[in-house]
């Protein structure tokens, strides 16, 4: 099983498909890092030697921001937008739809479950 980034890939899948298990590398990103390194999309993450995997693995290190390092920058861009208290940055500290969307109807995922008419009367 290969370790790249502080991720196993999972196995059994292609190489291609398995890269994306990285937080911050999608499909297009994948194959990129793929066709630096000569590789074809078709081949299963199991037919990986360390050779491989070390040329994935510095690829990545080179030209890409993934996991913790990403996950860093998007937190501090996030605490910078509610620090300022800019729209985007109330809309996040409010735990609303930050990019336009209609919230009399829909939102659910970020208003959480409704509260009922029983409840709202108490």
């Amino acid at each position: 099983m290969a370790r790249i980034a502080g991720i196993d890939l999972p196995k059994n899948k292609h190489i291609d498909r398995a890269l994306t298990y990285i937080h911050g590398i999608g499909l297009a990103s994948a194959r990129t890092i793929l066709d630096k390194v000569d590789l074809p999309y078709s081949m299963n993450s199991d037919d990986l030697d360390a050779e491989d995997v070390n040329r994935i693995r510095k690829v990545i290190e080179d030209e890409f921001v993934v996991e913790g390092d990403l996950r860093r920058e998007v937190s501090m861009d996030i605490k910078r937008l509610t620090d300022l208290g800019c729209y985007r940055g109330r809309r996040h500290r409010a735990g609303l739809p930050c990019r336009g969307q209609r919230t009399k109807t829909n939102a659910r995922t970020r208003k959480g479950p409704r509260r009922g008419a029983a409840a709202r009367r108490k």
